[in-house]
């Protein structure tokens, strides 16, 4: 037998998104797969620092409930407002600063 065929799902992101300091701003994650969106679905998004080489987990999304991570300067600051059953994984920043500039990833696992 050979390797079990994987079904990818498609995630898709603002290549830039803009805000000024002290506004708030939508991460939008909006995802796409050919198979039903499973209870066990993931989403997670990291940040990146600009200028920085880690990247750190920012918020986390499992077993139907928003997790804000403990780290860094967000968790104050971020508002969950997606919705996996619409496809929807985005997050909201708020009280944007200096400090946020970098790269934000979400990424969409939905298992089997």
């Amino acid at each position: 037998a050979g390797p079990a065929p994987t079904r990818a799902i498609h995630v898709y992101t603002q290549r830039e998104v803009h805000g000024t300091v002290g506004s708030h701003v939508t991460l939008s994650c909006s995802f796409w797969s050919s198979e039903w969106i499973s209870e066990d679905i993931s989403i997670t998004w990291h940040f990146q620092a600009e200028g920085s080489r880690d990247s750190i987990s920012i918020f986390h999304y499992a077993k139907g409930q928003p997790y804000i991570d403990d780290v860094g300067s967000f968790k104050e600051r971020m508002e969950w407002v997606g919705n996996p059953q619409r496809k929807d994984g985005s997050i909201v920043i708020h009280n944007l600063d200096y400090t946020d500039n970098g790269t934000f990833t979400c990424d969409v696992k939905n298992p089997p």
